[in-house]
């Protein structure tokens, strides 16, 4: 009996779904043309990790920071031979994967009155245009994501990039905060939708943008500094609330700066980078770096270098950062503490940004395991920040913090700290941006598409 009603329900339901959808007969069952917002934004946050915090753009710009070395001839991407299809990955990474999909979600979760999915959204969004920018200069933004209305948007300048950032980072904190519409779960793989820490998030990168412009033209640093520490003061407080990326580790699921250093890849530590932490007796050496494997020393490569040399023989990341289940760091508490001692630099004075410079050094040996004991004696062979030396060594603890982070490249630029000499057999000066992907260069040809990688981009003065 139960048979021959289903039998009924499902002929009645065949036919009176009309004649239309039986000749329909181009629509693809397997083709999803909608999907809830769930299903958007996990692919878009492993994409941001895998592909965008740790991916092409950001292993070249740790070349030129001289922190990973090739054991290839030179020239190479140590030395700065780049070309535009080098990077077209980081274009797709970023629009197509990044940006389309998050302005999708923003869309939906906006007309479904589900704002912490939008909240979550723009900010992504704000980050992702973030890196674009600063990467590129002038970029597309506010012509983009038009699909077939508009296959040629026109290119954004960086000031109005900025702006649109900030906007963005805003309208994201006020979706959080009415509170509304849909539960974010377990698709959230950066913060299993705690709202909360978005805003924190929210508001840290608010300070990092704010800081980017402190040489920008028509900007004052100290106006800027003003901003980032009034942002600041509703960031992150510690360092659970870190932007981060687990990996579940087995295969086809690795982190992927493990998978970037590979035994098989030809991608290694710089001397540059671990003769640092021997140089300084820097306690987190063991946790942040591993021995040789044939050696059982801490050995970088020499960047340009002529000869070839054994593998085995040089540095990796530690498992801390590269082991197939380290998380990506995306943006830390400990970034926030240092954004804020450059901010109370340039403010007040180098007494006033020393416990802060202090507090963001020890915040990132505490994520690491490093002792209290071992942090005091670390900070005090550092010697005291003066008027002299206090920016140099806000930043080259910055980047230490920010180990093989994109941001670097950004803090070096608007910095000069650390201090980097061109290599070895070098092409050029050390490059300050990317040159546009040769994808774009075809499909939307545009006149700044001519830019060199030793040119600056607006905020870089």
């Amino acid at each position: 009996m139960k048979n021959i009603i289903v039998c009924i329900i499902t002929v009645s339901l065949f036919f009176n779904s009309g004649c239309k959808k039986f000749i329909d007969v181009n629509d693809d069952p397997n083709s999803l043309l909608d999907v809830q917002e769930a299903l958007i934004l996990s692919p878009v946050e492993l994409d941001i990790s895998s592909n965008i915090a740790a991916g092409n753009a950001s292993v070249i710009v740790n070349h030129w920071m001289q922190n990973v070395a090739l054991n290839q001839p030179v020239p190479n991407s140590g030395t700065y031979l780049q070309n535009n299809v080098d990077f077209d990955a980081d274009w797709t990474n970023i629009y197509v994967t990044g940006l389309n999909n998050l302005n999708n979600l923003k869309k939906k979760a906006e007309a479904n009155g589900n704002f912490k999915y939008s909240g979550i959204a723009k900010i992504l969004i704000s980050y992702c245009l973030g890196v674009a920018t600063d990467l590129w200069g002038d970029v597309p933004f506010s012509t983009a994501f038009q699909g077939s209305a508009n296959f040629l948007p026109s290119y954004d300048k960086q000031e109005d990039i900025y702006k649109s950032i900030q906007a963005s980072l805003d309208a994201g904190i006020a979706d959080i905060n009415k509170g509304t519409g849909k539960a974010v779960g377990g698709d959230d793989y950066f913060y299993n939708g705690d709202m909360d820490k978005w805003k924190k998030l929210a508001y840290t990168l608010k300070a990092r943008y704010y800081m980017h412009l402190t040489k920008a033209p028509g900007y004052t640093a100290a106006a800027q500094a003003d901003l980032a520490l009034a942002a600041l003061q509703n960031g992150m407080q510690s360092n659970a609330d870190d932007l981060r990326f687990s990996y579940p580790g087995d295969a086809g699921h690795e982190n992927f700066l493990y998978l970037t250093f590979l035994p098989v890849s030809t991608l290694v530590l710089s001397e540059h980078l671990v003769d640092g932490f021997k140089t300084r007796n820097d306690p987190r050496l063991s946790k942040m770096i591993a021995p040789a494997s044939s050696t059982g020393l801490y050995t970088g490569r020499p960047i340009g270098a002529v000869d070839l040399g054994d593998l085995d023989a040089y540095s990796l990341p530690g498992d801390f950062y590269g082991s197939p289940t380290s998380p990506i760091y995306i943006v830390t508490y400990a970034e926030a503490l240092f954004i804020k001692a450059e901010a109370t630099l340039i403010k007040s004075n180098a007494a006033a940004a020393q416990p802060i410079y202090e507090d963001a050094v020890r915040a990132h040996m505490k994520l690491l395991g490093v002792s209290t004991t071992e942090a005091n004696t670390y900070l005090a062979s550092r010697g005291v920040l003066t008027a002299a030396n206090a920016l140099q060594l806000i930043m080259e603890e910055k980047s230490i913090a920010n180990f093989l982070s994109l941001e670097n490249f950004n803090d070096w630029r608007r910095t000069g700290f650390p201090v980097l000499t061109k290599v070895p057999h070098a092409l050029s000066e050390i490059p300050r941006r990317i040159i546009y992907s040769q994808s774009e260069l075809i499909a939307n040809p545009q006149a700044l598409h001519t830019a060199k990688l030793t040119d600056r981009v607006w905020w870089d003065k």
